[in-house]
């Protein structure tokens, strides 16, 4: 078929199923495409093209042995974001400190697709560490957002939604420590899942912030994005952190309506400065999940304001701690010196980018004898304070929606020297990481200049399966999770 790119992960599955096409078709046109499209928006880090069709032709004999017996993912590409490891793969974080980093293991939530039959076409790009909301602060190169490419796809799984937006590939991996799948998800038009902390396994995994790293998965509906999840989610014993708490079954339907479904709505995410457009589509959203049943409730969340600053003292505190493994040792390049100690300083100073950088000094400035409980103390108290809000507001509500971003996507560079208006872009985000609660992304629209626009929900802890029936079912009845750029190639 001529538009075999324009697939979506269910759309593939369902022809595989019927044998319409192979696992090497829709591989090959998705290598083809990355290869036409990709130079101008740089999504890849590093592209496994051999190792896939090795995949896809395995999948395809998989599949005409037992056809009946086939899993729905069998067979169906799959880009991982460059800070989860696979084995054979490069792993550079968007860091120079790990260039040329081959990890001998492969990550839980990998492991597990590759299982189910998916077939890892290579790594994206990402920003250094996980540290962004734009995919700028990779040692590697900007990527772009295919909708506008002097603009950023958002960050830091910027690579991955761009990929899925330009329609290189069904679906993507990403990790969200502070909104890193859902923003660029909303930036790029795409849906994106953050689960809920301890639902999916950080194995694998370059941490970040350890208490608030997730694996996640950004694809084109929420129907695409709950197959994924549905087999990355669950208790893994390589994660201290998983919990055994049971995977609720995501069962979507056609025609499903929300009646007897809660959703609430914060007044503190409409805030003064947010773009009037982001504002109108999201309420627009919000009044067809009301037209299709549910109960829209206003609703408070009266620590909001505090998540930037409890979110910039608990992150860099622990990526401090996180990174200081990497000294030139035991991992990637070093650059040599006259000692031990120069060794460390060099191979630190000259290897880390300037936002890891950063974050490393606020949080080495926030664990230090004397600040300890002035800064960090108090920011784990009042991350619980927030956690409080959220358990309070479930007591009356099934999810919450709201805005992702208070703009759409903004022009590369725009924020370059101004870190404080960058950290900005995740003042709707942060809050669901430090209360650990899961997090949903889609498309709602646009803006007057073409770019996407995307609303979020939230919702209790484990309850992803919820939030899939309320995405799913506005996706039922509007369209903009099929809109695509219009990119030459």
């Amino acid at each position: 078929m001529n538009n075999i790119s324009e697939l979506t992960l269910t759309g593939a599955s369902a022809l595989l199923k019927k044998g319409a096409i192979s696992s090497r078709e829709l591989t090959q046109a998705a290598l083809e495409r990355i290869a036409a499209l990709d130079g101008s928006l740089h999504a890849f880090l590093h592209i496994a093209a051999d190792s896939a069709l090795e995949q896809a032709d395995a999948a395809d004999r998989q599949r005409k042995a037992s056809p009946t017996d086939a899993q729905p993912l069998l067979g169906i590409p799959l880009a991982v974001k460059d800070v989860l490891t696979v084995s054979g793969m490069p792993c550079t974080c968007g860091s120079k400190i790990l260039e040329g980093y081959m990890p001998p293991y492969t990550a839980t939530v990998v492991n597990r697709l590759q299982a189910a039959g998916m077939v890892i076409i290579g790594k994206t790009n990402t920003d250094e560490f996980a540290m962004g909301s734009s995919t700028e602060n990779s040692a590697y190169g900007v990527t772009h957002n295919p909708w506008d490419v002097t603009r950023v796809p958002g960050g830091s799984s910027g690579g991955s939604a761009s990929a899925v937006a330009a329609r290189l590939i069904p679906a993507a991996l990403g990790t969200d420590t502070g909104g890193s799948v859902r923003q660029p998800a909303s930036f790029c038009g795409v849906t994106g899942l953050k689960p809920t902390y301890g639902r999916v396994s950080r194995y694998g995994l370059i941490a970040y912030g350890s208490s608030l790293d997730s694996c996640g998965v950004l694809a084109h509906s929420a129907q695409d994005a709950a197959e994924v999840y549905s087999v990355m989610a669950g208790p893994d014993t390589l994660d201290a952190s998983s919990q055994k708490i049971p995977l609720k079954p995501v069962s979507l339907q056609a025609g499903q309506d929300l009646h007897g479904v809660r959703i609430g709505v914060p007044g503190e995410y409409f805030i003064a400065g947010i773009q009037p457009e982001v504002e109108a589509r999201v309420r627009e959203a919000i009044q067809v999940l009301q037209d299709l049943g549910a109960e829209i409730k206003q609703v408070s969340l009266p620590h909001t304001e505090y998540a930037v600053p409890v979110y910039y003292l608990i992150a860099p505190a622990e990526a401090s701690a996180n990174l200081a493994r990497y000294d030139g040792i035991r991992f990637g390049p070093r650059v040599d010196g006259d000692n031990l100690w120069d060794v460390f300083f060099r191979t630190r100073g000259q290897k880390f980018g300037d936002e890891v950088t950063r974050r490393i000094m606020l949080g080495t400035y926030a664990l230090s004898a004397g600040y300890y409980d002035a800064y960090y103390g108090q920011a784990q108290k009042v991350r619980t304070l927030i956690k409080r809000d959220f358990e309070q507001v479930f007591r009356d509500v099934d999810a919450i929606a709201c805005p992702v971003a208070p703009t759409t996507a903004f022009p590369i560079g725009a924020h370059g020297d101004d870190p404080l208006a960058m950290y900005l872009e995740d003042i709707f985000t942060l809050p669901a990481n430090l209360a650990g609660v899961p997090g949903l992304a889609f498309p709602t629209g646009f803006d007057g200049q073409g770019l996407p626009v995307g609303m979020q929900l939230m919702g209790r802890h484990f309850d992803e399966a919820g939030l899939f029936k309320i995405a799913h079912a506005y996706q039922q009845v509007t369209d903009w999770h099929k809109q695509s750029p219009r990119l030459a190639l």
